[in-house]
């Protein structure tokens, strides 16, 4: 079998949820008749029909808007977001209503929120953004940012199926540069579970989405010098799989946290206090970070590439904290 791209994982996991299950359906900008911004609902409007895909105005509000209702009357919306950057036009909407729902009335909004994220392909500051960590924050809402084709198919199909409001997000970097061969047979991953990617005993990596690409780049670099690091991928953001990490950590004794958004208020912050709460005395050196830098994202290729984490910020971070 062909390998697929991210890009082709997500759209055969919309395809199969809309074939399994009559009440899934699909809104967003552009994403009938031009079969969306990067076509990964390309074919869904001559499969479907109008009824069940649905194109809107330009209104991230309305999308998300209608999409909660949906929700409420038994449907199962996935609401695309042409860029996840204007998710911040319907942050009400999203956490006033579909997060807190359930809570207050026992109503289970099941919905899923996708759109392509991150930076690294030189969009600006208004089509680069990672702004999953204000979602992370919401209690209601849980939040996925898969760094693999398998993991992308799998999780997105488990977040459709999920009787919550679910912020599925697709790192645009990835869409066409990974590929992998995908199960023929009907598969999910489970929401709230990480994975250990390379296993290692010098110190533990942390990390998610592009990063942990990166982040595989540099251990094999630092394995060279003799330094095994294990890279764990979270892939769910929200609930966090503070188990795994807390068994990684106990085995390596040092923890890098690795994340392509921004420093401050970023998920290494939480997941240090993670560490000091439940490894506090396994620990044999600082909690460390390698993050983008506390600005927008530069649309300057060469500011943008310095705004970025690389491969050499990890190996020189893991190289000190190694050596403490």
């Amino acid at each position: 079998m062909a390998p697929v791209t991210m890009l082709e994982a997500i759209r055969q996991a919309i395809f199969e949820e809309m074939e399994r299950d009559p009440t899934v359906v699909a809104i967003g900008e552009d994403i009938g008749v031009y079969g969306g911004a990067f076509k990964v609902t390309a074919g869904l409007l001559e499969r479907f029909g109008w009824e069940r895909v649905i194109d809107t105005p330009i209104s991230e509000t309305a999308i998300i808007g209608a999409a909660v209702g949906m929700g409420y009357q038994g449907l199962r919306p996935i609401a695309e977001l042409q860029f996840i950057d204007f998710i911040a036009c319907c942050f009400n909407q999203i956490t006033n209503f579909a997060a807190k729902s359930h809570y207050r009335w026992g109503a289970p909004v099941p919905m899923v929120m996708r759109g392509p994220s991150g930076g690294g392909v030189h969009g600006g500051p208004f089509h680069s953004a990672n702004p999953e960590m204000y979602f992370v924050h919401t209690p209601g809402l849980k939040v996925i940012y898969p760094s693999t084709a398998y993991d992308a198919k799998g999780l997105l199909k488990s977040a459709i199926r999920d009787n919550n409001p679910v912020l599925f997000f697709e790192h645009k970097f990835l869409y066409r540069r990974i590929k992998e061969e995908l199960p023929t047979e009907d598969y999910t991953v489970p929401i709230g579970k990480a994975i250990v990617r390379r296993e290692g005993r010098d110190l533990t990596i942390v990390t998610y989405a592009a990063m942990m690409h990166t982040s595989l780049e540099a251990a094999e670099e630092l394995a060279k010098e003799g330094i095994e690091a294990e890279v764990v991928d979270l892939r769910t953001l929200l609930p966090l799989d503070k188990e795994t990490i807390l068994q990684s950590v106990k085995k390596t004794n040092k923890l890098l946290i690795v994340h392509e958004d921004t420093r401050t208020g970023g998920i290494a912050g939480e997941i240090a206090a993670v560490a000091c709460e439940g490894a506090f005395e396994d620990l044999d050196g600082p909690i460390l970070r390698v993050t983008a830098k506390d600005t927008p994202v530069p649309f300057s290729p060469p500011l943008e590439e310095r705004f970025l984490p690389n491969k050499n910020d990890v190996i020189s971070t893991a190289r000190e904290l190694a050596q403490y």
